[in-house]
């Protein structure tokens, strides 16, 4: 697969990215989020281009992702928010890292491990604002505060963070972006009358990071907008944000033929070929994170054009239909990338797919190698 197929990774674009992303927030500083690998990209390469470009935070949701990072040794700030009871904190809280708690029941299991560990946990919790995701809510918040606080106390953890997240911020207007940030503030108040002093209040992903100053506090946290890919596909093209795409996935073609008019491609034949034509093969398919869905509709270019995938997209491949232009095995396909040479981007594949760039993304296998390249000296 290495010799047909990559995922290539500008660097420089994820720093360029974290640098424009950093004028926007203002005085806040900046959480780069990389979990999911990255989003795809790569949670180590992803993560020192982020710092590169002037991220003074990383953020990631499994302690696994916490536990790569200072096994590389990033030592920069970084919060881990995502964990089922049971799981084992003691070596991540020695290692430094920020843990967040949802919940009294959180705030004990992570400050025994705190104990066992022999370090205090910074802790940064977080109020359920109105994604009623994770996150206390205003019923639950004053024991969560209260529970945080006796383990200060305790010199089990120090409090160095209060936060949320947003539900609907890609839609600049929704009545619901007004509405968490005043639960948010009214929960911030509550905690800092307790005696909380939070070093850093945050609630602004990308989208918010780009169109509310009045969300970003003392931290921004954006994730998709590192990478370059739309946070709010309403205002248009990333690049009018100043973003660019880091990623770009490439195959080559691993057979070329011709072949009549009539004759059915791919599984149940859910594409006929209209005339005698060329089809050419891309060894890429569901198992390497191409959408079963994109049968028949998803584009790539090669050959300098587009072209939809014809027929069935399957396990490891899928054919597309060249017509007669010349083509040969081993030329290149650009499935998508930063759209420089007119090739697709993800997001216009989210669109056709009616999703969003970060699946697409994050769901490109491991079966593709990742290269990178504008790395700094």
């Amino acid at each position: 697969m290495s010799v047909t197929t990559a995922v290539q990774v500008d660097l420089a674009a994820i720093r360029h990215n974290v640098a424009s992303l950093r004028e926007s927030a203002g005085d806040a500083g900046l959480m780069a989020v990389v979990k999911a690998d990255g989003y795809g990209h790569g949670i180590i390469p992803a993560a020192r281009a982020a710092v590169a470009g002037g991220a003074s935070w990383l953020g990631v949701a499994t302690l696994d992702e916490a536990r790569n990072l200072r096994r590389a040794g990033i030592d920069v700030p970084l919060l881990c928010w995502l964990y089922a009871p049971g799981e084992r904190f003691d070596d991540v809280i020695a290692a430094g890292v920020d843990l967040s708690a949802a919940s009294a029941g959180q705030v004990a299991e992570i400050t025994q491990a705190a104990g066992r560990a022999g370090r205090p946990v910074r802790l940064h919790l977080k109020a359920d604002t109105g994604l009623s995701r994770g996150g206390a809510t205003p019923g639950d918040w004053p024991a969560l505060v209260d529970a945080a606080l006796r383990a200060q106390a305790e010199g089990l953890a120090t409090v160095v963070g209060l936060w949320s997240h947003f539900a609907c911020a890609d839609e600049p207007g929704h009545p619901s972006i007004p509405a968490q940030l005043g639960v948010f503030d009214d929960a911030v108040e509550l905690a800092e009358k307790a005696g909380v002093r939070p070093e850093v209040r945050h609630i602004s992903n990308s989208a918010a990071t780009l169109t509310l100053p009045e969300a970003r506090y003392d931290l921004v946290r954006p994730g998709i907008a590192v990478y370059g890919l739309d946070p709010i596909p309403a205002l248009g093209p990333a690049r009018r944000l100043g973003l660019r795409p880091a990623m770009t996935l490439t195959g080559r073609l691993a057979l070329v033929k011709r072949v009549g008019a009539g004759a059915g491609v791919s599984y149940g034949h859910r594409y006929t070929t209209a005339a005698e034509t060329t089809l050419g093969l891309v060894p890429l398919g569901y198992a390497d994170g191409i959408p079963r869905l994109g049968t028949n509709l998803l584009q790539v270019q090669a050959a300098g054009k587009r072209r939809r995938i014809a027929g069935t997209v399957c396990m490891d491949q899928f054919v597309i239909d060249v017509g007669d232009d010349a083509v040969e095995a081993g030329d290149e396909v650009i499935l998508f990338g930063p759209g420089d040479q007119g090739e697709p981007t993800a997001q216009d594949w989210a669109e056709m797919l009616g999703t969003i760039s970060y699946e697409i993304v994050t769901r490109i296998g491991a079966r593709i190698p990742r290269t990178y390249g504008g790395e700094t000296e």
